[in-house]
């Protein structure tokens, strides 16, 4: 059968480099994360009142239990995401994973249609195991992956014989990539197994291995503001800090305690204030007491330190 369902590999690593497993291409060990997919499912059987097997009896291929949660792969480039892919493999069971840049350069042109190599081993039903061979292609587009990009896995695993070439989507497959794969499973009777994850898919993974999310910078979708939404919020605060300290200032200006300002600059000053005026509107910038200068200064600081400021930067 050319398609299979998607199952979860069931691992148990720690955070130690791995020192016979895979390493990246400069030669530095890739860190393995802490987390098996076993455990979760182990709890499961035992509130259904089932027979919890041994952990032994957990080696091979294990179901994810569906993930509600939905995540967003938009701060990562194409090679970010084939970087990701590699530490997916690695953190779900696979060895001596290749990834197969070919170059410095932030694409990979050297890849010939697949870009990863990685091995899983598989115990049969006897106890006899081997390693299954896949060929991993990693695709970050925003539209749906069209079929013409998935020739050049599929022409190199037709030549190479791995068992697997797998598609790993960061979205989805377009329907006319799916129709091309059913037609080329009926006209070419491939000698592979074909596989695609998608972004559910993935997201699964990733509900059981959430330190993948930390460490590359992957967002649960709608769970975290954009950084144009972070630093909308932080370009409002900082306009009403800093009309609320102008108007102050004329205050001190008119009990004596300031000079006043230069004629141009005051003309911009009162320029400025204009436009901060029709945009937020002058009910919303008044401050009625000092606990609430105190708010929007706090708010300002959080703000500032998300988009990766010192703590307590309060200048206007």
């Amino acid at each position: 059968m050319c398609h299979e369902r998607i199952l979860a590999i069931a691992s148990d690593t720690d955070d130690a480099p791995n020192e016979a497993g895979p390493v990246h291409q400069d030669g530095t060990p890739h860190r393995l994360g802490r987390g098996s997919t076993a455990l979760p499912i182990l709890g499961f059987m035992e509130e259904a009142g089932e027979t919890v097997p041994e952990p032994d009896s957990l080696a091979g291929v294990v179901p994810v239990r569906p993930s509600t949660k939905k995540f967003d792969f938009v701060n990562l480039s194409p090679t970010d995401f084939e970087d990701f892919v590699f530490d997916l493999l690695t953190t779900i069971g696979f060895v001596n994973v290749d990834w197969r840049k070919g170059t410095p350069k932030s694409a990979s042109p050297s890849d010939r249609g697949r870009d990863i190599e990685a091995q899983y081993l598989v115990t049969d039903v006897d106890g006899h195991q081997r390693f299954e061979r896949w060929f991993v292609d990693a695709k970050h587009y925003e539209k749906g992956v069209p079929p013409e990009s998935l020739q050049g896995l599929f022409t190199w695993a037709q030549s190479q014989r791995p068992d697997v070439a797998l598609v790993a989507a960061s979205g989805f497959l377009s329907n006319p990539a799916k129709d091309w794969i059913e037609q080329y499973c009926k006209t070419s009777a491939p000698p592979f197994r074909i596989r695609h994850w998608e972004r559910p898919q993935i997201s699964e993974f990733l509900a059981q291995h959430p330190e993948l999310t930390y460490r590359h910078e992957i967002y649960e979708q709608d769970a975290m503001r954009s950084l144009a939404e972070i630093q909308a919020a932080e370009t409002e605060m900082y306009n009403r800090r800093w009309y609320d300290r102008s108007k102050t200032r004329d205050h001190f200006v008119e009990i004596g305690q300031v000079e006043p300002l230069p004629d141009e600059l005051r003309e911009q000053v009162l320029s400025a204030r204009s436009l901060i005026e029709a945009e937020l509107g002058t009910e919303t910038l008044q401050v009625g007491s000092d606990w609430e200068a105190g708010l929007w200064a706090g708010k300002h600081s959080a703000l500032r330190w998300v988009l990766g400021d010192d703590w307590d930067n309060l200048d206007t």
